[in-house]
Parts: structure tokens; C-alpha cells; sequence
């Protein structure tokens, strides 16, 4: 399964970025189909990706959305992100994967819900 890490810097300080590689490569055996980090001044994710619903690149994590200004890191599965998604479309969200033929990510669903 996935796993993932994060630190919120105390008192508005930088994260620790070094810190929370450490913390996600201690579960690489975990998510062993990638790995990915991410820091935003006092936050940094990371996460160790188990491939399952979208095996494309396009959904690694942590997810970062530059158009709607998120980033998520998430180990689950959202069992009716099929028709979330297609909801969310209708509703003029633009999503960056499931373009290569597959249904897309799940995490995306998230960040645009």
C-alpha cells in the first residue's frame, strides 16, 4: 500500500524537507512503484506510490494542481471517482490525467472536489 509523510513547520518556520525524505524513505518497501516529495514554505509532503487505479506518471504523488493552487498526498481509493470525476467535469473542472485512454487518477478527483 501507499504511504505518506508531511511536516508543518512550527511557529511558520520552512518544513524540513530533508526530514520528510527521511520519514518517506523509511517506507519505500511500502509504495514501491515510485516516490515523490513536495514543499511549500512551512509544508512538505511525501509519499511512496503503490500503482493501482492510474499507472501513468501523470498521478504521482504528492499531487500538485498549479490551476486550482493544491497539493494532496492520499493512500486510499475513491471506489466512484469514475462518476465524481465526470460530475466534476460537467461542472467545468479541467483534470491532467486519464488522458492516455484510463480513467484517471482518484487523488485528482480529490483535489478538485
Amino acid at each position: 500500500m501507499c504511504g505518506f509523510s508531511g511536516q508543518i513547520g512550527p511557529h511558520q518556520q520552512t518544513a524540513d524537507v530533508a526530514a520528510v525524505a527521511a520519514m518517506t524513505d523509511t517506507m519505500r518497501r511500502r509504495g514501491p512503484d515510485g516516490s515523490g516529495l513536495w514543499q511549500h514554505g512551512e509544508i512538505a509532503l511525501g509519499h511512496c506510490r503503490l500503482k493501482i487505479i492510474d499507472l501513468s506518471e501523470a498521478a504521482s504523488q504528492p499531487m500538485v494542481d498549479p490551476h486550482v493552487g493544491l497539493a494532496v498526498a492520499f493512500n486510499g481509493c475513491i471506489y466512484n471517482h469514475r462518476e465524481l470525476r465526470r460530475e466534476l467535469e460537467a461542472k467545468g473542472r479541467r483534470f491532467f490525467t486519464g488522458h492516455d485512454g484510463g480513467d484517471g487518477s482518484d487523488t485528482e478527483v480529490i483535489l478538485h472536489a
